[in-house]
């Protein structure tokens, strides 16, 4: 076989590890991945569908790869590929089209694709997906991406995950260690452990999340680990703890989804939590891990979100002491029971609650950045873009550059944070550095 593929990913970092795991499925059956100056063979393509935005910009980036490369078969996998495989099939240049059960699986799709060249259209019904399958892969970057959970049992009321991916599901905390010790003999210092409800880990095997931690965290080698995202009723003061004080290698870093800073809009959504509980979490980080960076979601214009409740939530995410938030526009998802509850909220007047929230972002992002200023922090280099400039991730999550030195790239140096870009607030931006 002498075919070559080219992989996008769309969405989440779970997104990204299962794509890098596509690309080894391939690499094994011989379909090599392709240089960024060549045309592929295959353009394999993994989506997102949080959002209707997320649903455009996959159809885009489809057509665009159809016009770019008109000889390429485009393979389509991922939550839009799950909900609404009809639709994607119908998408110029796509031949194979795989749902959340089916992608992990596609090795066994080509071998019949190349038999016959013929159209593949294969997913499972929502619900009905119970098939968990680890992966822990860097792709080309430096850290890697270990998938320890999948699906969703919460069914919040603007969501669709729970039919894209399914029920929760967990791997196993002995294979999971397993695959953090190959990432230490090939000399892997970084593991960011995603999924999609991670707190939810071992609720279908008699596992808990905190075990599975202090495992890793026993793992010879590795450096550092991050939690990708955790919801606040699930980010136990026991975890919170273990990571202040006991824990060798779990970074001062965390990802919170909020969604909304009003009780009212946060019970329409079925969130399991209300902002008394969220604040406590927030507090209670920063008093035993004062310098973490804590990122949070947040849904802007949701159903429900009359102006006496946008400003009962812009006011409570107005007092959170954290990092950045990561705003979203509320997005209506077909087949959700919010579009049957509340108010609806104009589109136009979303967008203007949206800059409202990012511009509160970026304040606390520069505020954030400005405290760290004049600190020394570990930092571990990742590859370059280029070889003027490196770039790396202090240990709580604040991007530096320094000039490229090659000795660097992933080991963890110890430096000074020197300065902010000018007119940055962006943590992407932030500027650094002398190297120790």
């Amino acid at each position: 076989m002498n075919l070559s593929a080219a992989f996008f990913t769309l969405g989440c970092k779970l997104n990204f590890s299962e794509t890098a795991t596509l690309a080894s499925m391939l690499a094994q059956k011989g379909i090599k991945k392709t240089r960024p100056d060549a045309k592929p063979d295959i353009c394999v393509v993994n989506t997102c569908s949080v959002t209707d935005t997320a649903d455009k910009k996959a159809r885009h980036l489809i057509r665009s790869l159809s016009k770019k490369y008109p000889s390429a078969s485009i393979f389509v996998t991922g939550c839009y590929a799950q909900l609404k495989p009809d639709e994607v099939s119908k998408l110029p240049g796509v031949e194979m089209v795989l749902g959340s059960n089916e992608k992990l699986h596609i090795s066994q799709y080509i071998d019949s694709w190349l038999m016959n060249r013929g159209s593949v259209v294969e997913t499972t019904p929502g619900l009905k997906i119970n098939v968990f399958m680890p992966s822990c892969e860097r792709g080309d970057r430096t850290r890697y991406f270990l998938k320890v959970q999948d699906g969703c049992d919460y069914f919040c009321t603007y969501c669709t995950i729970p039919y894209a991916r399914g029920r929760s599901r967990s791997g196993n905390i002995s294979e999971l260690v397993e695959m953090a010790q190959q990432v230490a003999l090939k000399g892997g210092k970084e593991i960011v452990i995603t999924g999609v409800n991670i707190g939810t880990f071992g609720i279908d095997n008699n596992q808990d999340f905190l075990s599975l931690l202090k495992k890793l965290d026993r793992v010879a080698g590795i450096s550092r680990y991050r939690i990708s995202s955790i919801e606040p009723n699930l980010l136990t003061d026991e975890i919170i703890e273990w990571i202040a004080f006991e824990s060798r290698a779990f970074m001062p870093h965390f990802h919170i989804p909020l969604q909304s800073g009003s009780d009212k809009v946060l019970k329409l959504m079925n969130r399991r939590y209300d902002t008394e509980l969220f604040k406590t979490k927030i507090s209670r980080i920063r008093e035993l891990i004062p310098d973490s960076f804590i990122g949070v979601d947040i849904i802007a214009g949701a159903r429900g979100e009359t102006e006496e409740e946008w400003t009962k939530s812009y006011s409570f995410a107005s007092g959170l002491d954290i990092a950045k938030f990561h705003v979203f526009p509320y997005s209506e998802r077909p087949g959700t029971k919010a579009l049957t509850l509340g108010e609806d909220v104009p589109v136009e007047k979303r967008r203007i609650r949206v800059n409202a929230l990012t511009e509160l972002s970026d304040k606390k992002t520069a505020a954030f950045i400005n405290g760290n200023l004049g600190n020394i922090r570990p930092v571990l280099w990742e590859k370059p873009t280029n070889r003027d400039m490196m770039h790396g991730l202090t240990d709580n999550y604040i991007r530096v550059e320094a000039p490229y030195k090659p000795e660097l790239i992933n080991n963890v140096s110890e430096v000074m944070l020197l300065s902010l870009k000018p007119g940055t607030s962006d943590i992407g931006l932030a500027s650094h550095i002398e190297t120790e």
